[in-house]
């Protein structure tokens, strides 16, 4: 099994940074395919704080986030931001103690995955949550 498999049957819960109310976004149409795949989906994005998107109450940071979901920890943090945003959210999820520091496709930050690793997450990069379950479900 691949590390990406492992990671993605392993999770439950997975907080997507950057995620957007507009369903024409990325980050809404991911969240919307992993809500309908099992996945309790916690969307951070500060200008949706205290909203709801796709029925899931939206926090403004990582650490509100891991707060409403406590003592269960946040398992991928899956983020739908530019390559040079990645370092304070991988410091957040370190903070914590997230499972996995995910960053999608055409987003890669080696000094945040440096980080991340060294404080024992898993990392994934360059890589979009939705098209490597897709994979899974095939496979199966």
């Amino acid at each position: 099994m691949s590390n990406i498999a492992r990671i993605l049957q392993d999770s439950r819960i997975i907080a997507i940074v950057g995620m957007s109310d507009k369903p024409e976004r990325a980050s809404h149409e991911v969240a919307d395919y992993l809500l309908r795949h099992g996945y309790r989906v916690l969307p951070v994005n500060p200008a949706l704080a205290g909203k709801e998107v796709l029925g899931q109450r939206a926090y403004a940071t990582l650490m509100e986030a891991a707060a409403a979901v406590a003592p269960a920890r946040i398992d991928i943090v899956d983020c739908f931001r530019k390559s040079g945003d990645i370092v304070p959210i991988a410091e957040e999820a370190i903070a914590v103690k997230a499972g996995c520091l995910w960053l999608q496709l055409d987003v890669v930050n080696e000094q945040a995955a440096q980080l991340a690793r060294a404080a024992g997450l898993d990392v994934v990069m360059d890589h979009c949550t939705k098209i490597e379950h897709r994979k899974l479900a095939v496979a199966a």
